[in-house]
């Protein structure tokens, strides 16, 4: 099992190659990690993400990203969300 600093530098240089990507499956690479590659989780205490209601994962993400819900993994790689990468995550995720 992974450390959190391992998965922490895992995320980090994810999302550093993910900046510019355009589609919902290039954007979720970063959330993967931790949430798996169709949503659901592989690991016990990352919550599953596939069926979730949007509009409840556009809420959260938005929390974490404005410093209303903090939590030491997930604030930092909700801070550089743009509104429109939290839509299309919402969307995605919600779809599977």
């Amino acid at each position: 099992m992974k450390t959190p600093a391992k998965i922490l530098l895992l995320l980090a240089l994810t999302l550093s190659t993910n900046v510019f990507a355009s589609s919902p499956q290039e954007k979720s690479v970063v959330c993967e990690a931790c949430h798996g590659k169709e949503g659901i989780s592989v690991i016990n205490i990352y919550p599953n993400l596939a069926k979730q209601n949007s509009q409840y994962i556009e809420k959260q993400l938005k929390a974490f990203r404005d410093g209303q819900r903090v939590d030491p993994i997930m604030s930092p790689m909700a801070k550089s969300l743009t509104d429109d990468d939290i839509n299309v995550l919402a969307a995605y995720y919600s779809s599977l």
